[in-house]
């Protein structure tokens, strides 16, 4: 067996490659075919749990998307910034220390042989495969040193789609520089332009396509309309920071408006609750708050300032790849006292991962993990950064609680653990009597005496079904539906046949 590979490429970041690579591995594994999703390289710090390690989450949602189980193979280099200029390196799903302290141009060259191993792996185990490129391919000063993009199609041989988010301007420069900027074997592999987040008439952007067809030989093949409740965690978990209102079901796959943007049936509610996640400069695994953007009546805000967290009924501190540097974040902004008034009042906080972290009373850090800090002061707890990292999937259930997070008592829940940090009782704190309620077994959560204050080390709590029914008494769409809505979205916006002939032998 040889896949045929599909790739998926932008004119820049947050074009809609992840979302368009999602959508086209459902769109081949609802056609028989064996699928398998691939990245080279993501630089993330929204990540998830499989077999063997950890890889970008948007990989593993496209493993989802294409049947298929989630693979380290699918995301062998994996970049966690922790600064602007330093990443934590995970190479086929385990951290790399020597990696991680090499420069990047050096670092990218030496592992293109695993890089490419792990394509080759998945070719000859699969019928398709879809692979996902990352920024733009024609990003000249780092041509040399690709590893992610045009290498990768060569390599493969895969037939390309080039991907312009015309919403915000210049769309047609973009796919023209892009291809211009680009040799001529690498153009050959271009097969269709998309022009993605189209608001209007469709019939307005002629003749731009037919002139950029002339110049470059390449036609655009779909013209997809603004979609934003496509139900799909946003590209690199990074949602529009302007409050939303869930609307409760996912959107259609293809209802659209007079101005082109598909929208779910019917208005939403005016919201009933508030939940403000403080969203700090080095956020992970925002991911796994997508489905709170569908709950009705639910207000879901990115508080990034105190004025944001006012009125709300919830405040959640969520992961952090530098928890001591997000949490000094988090007091330049004054959110610390915002936090701790909301607490005060009786109002709900939960703490993820490293939110957990930030609410006890101190981080340690021997082994210049992360670094130390006194925490919020709102659990009795200290954390202690270790030099190995807890990667595993956990299944666990909520104790008895009270107050706030009371709904929650006996609830049986699943999810993930990525973190250096761990977590216990304050010891001279419990020797004063002064002791966190256990809120899940085995360190994995804690509560305050009031039950208002939680935190636990288990990411992915509000994708469990069990979790948001006993919180607001109401189911989330599956996965799988959100897949096929993706499928239907591009089977109806592509020209007819163009996502068949992608796949098809060469003549």
């Amino acid at each position: 067996m040889s896949a045929r590979c599909v790739m998926v490429l932008g004119t820049t970041s947050g074009a809609g490659k992840s979302w368009l690579a999602t959508a086209l591995c459902r769109y081949y594994a609802r056609r028989g075919l064996k699928v398998a999703a691939f990245k080279a390289q993501n630089m993330s710090n929204n990540a998830r749990v499989v077999a063997g390690g950890e890889i970008g989450s948007a990989q593993y949602f496209q493993a989802l998307a294409a049947r298929a189980e989630p693979d380290v193979r699918m995301n062998p280099l994996l970049l966690k910034p922790e600064a602007d200029t330093r990443s934590q390196v995970v190479l086929m799903g385990q951290v790399s220390a020597a990696l991680s302290a090499m420069p990047w141009r050096g670092r990218s060259l030496k592992v293109w042989p695993q890089l490419a191993a792990a394509l080759d792996a998945l070719r000859a185990e699969n019928d398709v495969v879809v692979i996902e490129g990352a920024g733009s391919p024609a990003e000249i000063n780092l041509h040399d040193c690709d590893v992610v993009n045009m290498r990768v199609a060569l390599h493969a041989q895969a037939r390309c789609l080039l991907v312009t988010d015309i919403d915000r301007g210049g769309a047609f420069a973009h796919l023209y520089g892009t291809w211009a900027l680009l040799p001529p074997e690498e153009r050959a592999l271009i097969h269709g332009f998309v022009l993605n987040r189209f608001r209007g008439d469709a019939s307005l952007l002629a003749p731009a396509p037919q002139q950029l067809q002339a110049l470059t030989g390449v036609p655009t093949v779909a013209t997809l309309p603004m979609w934003r409740q496509h139900g799909l965690p946003e590209e690199d978990g990074v949602f529009d920071m302007a409050p939303t209102l869930g609307a409760g079901r996912p959107a259609p796959s293809s209802a659209e408006t007079g101005a082109g943007e598909a929208r779910p049936g019917g208005e939403p509610g005016h919201a009933l609750r508030t939940i403000a996640v403080v969203a700090y400069p080095r956020i992970s695994n925002l991911d796994e708050f997508q489905p709170l953007k569908n709950v009705p009546g639910l207000r879901l805000v990115w508080a990034r300032t105190p004025a944001d967290c006012v009125g709300a009924d919830g405040i959640v501190l969520p992961g952090s790849k530098a928890t001591a540097a997000d949490l000094a974040w988090v007091r330049a902004q004054g959110l610390d006292r915002a936090v701790a008034a909301h607490a005060a009042r009786g109002g709900a906080v939960l703490g993820v991962c490293g939110g957990l972290q930030m609410l006890g009373e101190a981080l340690i850090d021997l082994h210049g993990i992360d670094g130390n800090a006194p925490g919020l002061g709102l659990l009795p707890l200290v954390t202690q950064f270790e030099s190995e990292k807890t990667v595993r999937h956990t299944q666990a259930a909520f104790g008895t609680l009270a107050g706030a997070w009371s709904a929650l008592s006996g609830v049986a829940v699943a999810g993930y653990e990525i973190h250096h940090g761990q977590t216990a009782q304050h010891p001279a704190m419990a020797a004063a009597g002064h002791l966190a309620q256990a809120a899940l077994p085995g360190g994995l959560g804690w509560c305050n005496a009031q039950g208002n204050v939680l935190g636990i080390y288990l990411h992915g709590l509000f994708e469990d079904p069990r979790v948001l029914h006993a919180l607001f008494g109401v189911s989330a769409p599956t996965l799988d539906t959100v897949f096929d809505g993706l499928a239907d979205f591009i089977q109806t916006h592509f020209e007819p046949g163009v996502l068949d002939r992608l796949i098809a032998p060469a003549p």
